[in-house]
C-alpha cells in the first residue's frame, strides 16, 4: 500500500492508471538552463513512458513513472531540484526526499525584459524572488508575473497576479510634439495622452504604465522612471465560480510585493476552510471579508508612498446559484 497524501505532497501526481504516478518539476519563472533537459529526458526515458508533458505552469510532468520507482526517481533527479531552487535562493534541507511540498504551484512569468521589448520587468528574477518567499508551503496557491499590462500569462486567472508597470518621465527639451506617443496610447492604449502648453501631459487616472510612450518616442524624450507593480487578487478557474483577479494594490515597490505574497499564507492559515481540500484563496476572502485580508495581508508591511490600495475588490465573472 502506499500513501497517497505523502506521494501528493511530494509532487508526485497520483495517476488514473493503477500503480503509476506522474513527476512534478518545478521551474520559477519558466525559465530553464538547458542541461536539465538532458536530466529530465533521462529521466523520462528510463523510469517513465518516454514522454514530457509541458503543464500549463510552466513546469515538467513525466507521466508512466511505477509507484514502485518513487525512491529511484527521487535519489536521480534530487542534484537537479536541489540546483534549480537554489537558483531562487530556495535551499532544500533533504532534496534526497524529493520536493517538500507542492501546495504552492510553479510560478508562472511571461519572458520579461531579458527578451520582450514591451516587458518592464525581468519577471523570472521576480518568480524567483517571490519563490524563495513562500516555497515550501502546503496551501494551494497560484502565482503569476507578467512584464506589462498584455498580460500574456494571464495573471487574472491567478489567486495572486504581479503586473509590472513603469512610470514614464519626459524631457520637454528633447520632445519635438510629433505625438506618436498621443496617437499609439489613444488607438491601442486608454488615451491617457493630451498635448497643453505645448507639452506632454499624462492622465494619472488612466495611464496604465504600460510604458509604450517610452517606445514610440523617436528622440527619446520619454524615458523610464519606476517600475512598479499592480497586485491584482482572487482570480480563479474552477466550474462553480470561475472569475478575474480584482485590483488589490496598484503602484506598489518590488519590497511591497515580496512581503504581501509573504503575509497571504498568514492570512489562509487563519481563515481557510479545513474540509476542502483545496481551497481556493478567493473564496477564502469572500468569506473572510475583504478588511480582514487587508489587516492580515498588511500586516507589517511598509508600502512605499506611491502604492493605493483598493477599498473593495470587484471580481467579475459568474457562479451558478445554490439549487433549491
Amino acid at each position: 500500500m502506499y500513501n497517497t497524501k505523502k506521494i501528493i505532497k511530494n509532487a508526485f501526481r497520483i495517476s488514473k492508471v493503477r500503480d503509476e504516478t506522474a513527476v512534478r518539476l518545478r521551474v520559477p519563472g519558466g525559465h530553464l538552463e538547458a542541461k536539465y533537459l538532458d536530466v529530465i529526458k533521462e529521466l523520462s526515458q528510463r523510469f517513465g513512458n518516454g514522454t514530457v508533458h509541458l503543464t500549463t505552469r510552466q513546469g515538467y510532468e513525466i507521466p508512466g513513472v511505477k509507484l514502485s520507482d518513487i525512491e529511484k526517481v527521487r535519489e536521480f533527479m534530487w542534484q537537479m531540484i536541489y540546483e534549480i531552487e537554489k537558483d531562487s535562493n530556495v535551499i532544500l534541507d533533504e532534496p534526497q526526499k524529493g520536493y517538500p511540498s507542492s501546495g504552492t504551484r510553479n510560478i508562472c512569468a511571461c519572458i520579461g525584459n531579458r527578451v520582450c521589448q514591451f516587458a518592464n520587468s525581468d519577471t523570472t528574477l521576480l518568480a524567483q524572488k517571490i519563490e524563495a518567499a513562500i516555497y515550501p508551503n502546503n496551501y494551494h496557491l497560484k502565482v503569476a508575473v507578467s512584464g506589462c499590462p498584455n498580460d500574456c500569462i494571464k495573471a487574472h486567472m491567478h489567486d495572486i497576479g504581479i503586473i509590472a508597470g513603469v512610470v514614464p518621465e519626459y524631457d520637454k527639451e528633447a520632445c519635438i510634439l510629433c505625438e506618436a506617443c498621443l496617437d499609439n496610447c489613444k488607438e491601442r492604449v486608454t488615451n491617457a495622452l493630451r498635448v497643453e502648453n505645448y507639452q506632454i501631459i499624462r492622465d494619472e487616472d488612466y495611464c496604465i504604465k504600460c510604458g509604450e510612450c517610452i517606445l514610440k518616442c523617436p528622440t527619446r524624450a520619454a524615458y523610464r522612471g519606476k517600475t512598479l507593480y499592480r497586485i491584482i487578487v482572487g482570480g480563479r478557474t474552477g466550474k462553480r465560480n470561475p472569475r478575474l483577479a480584482a485590483t488589490f494594490i496598484e503602484d506598489a515597490s518590488e519590497d511591497a510585493v515580496l512581503a504581501l505574497c509573504k503575509n497571504v499564507y498568514f492570512f489562509i492559515a487563519r481563515y481557510i476552510d479545513p474540509k476542502p481540500p483545496k481551497e481556493l484563496m478567493g473564496y477564502i476572502i469572500d468569506r473572510a471579508g475583504f478588511d480582514k485580508f487587508v489587516q492580515e495581508v498588511t500586516k507589517g508591511v511598509i508600502l512605499n508612498p506611491e502604492a493605493k490600495l483598493a477599498g473593495k475588490l470587484d471580481n467579475s465573472g459568474y457562479s451558478y446559484p445554490a439549487k433549491r
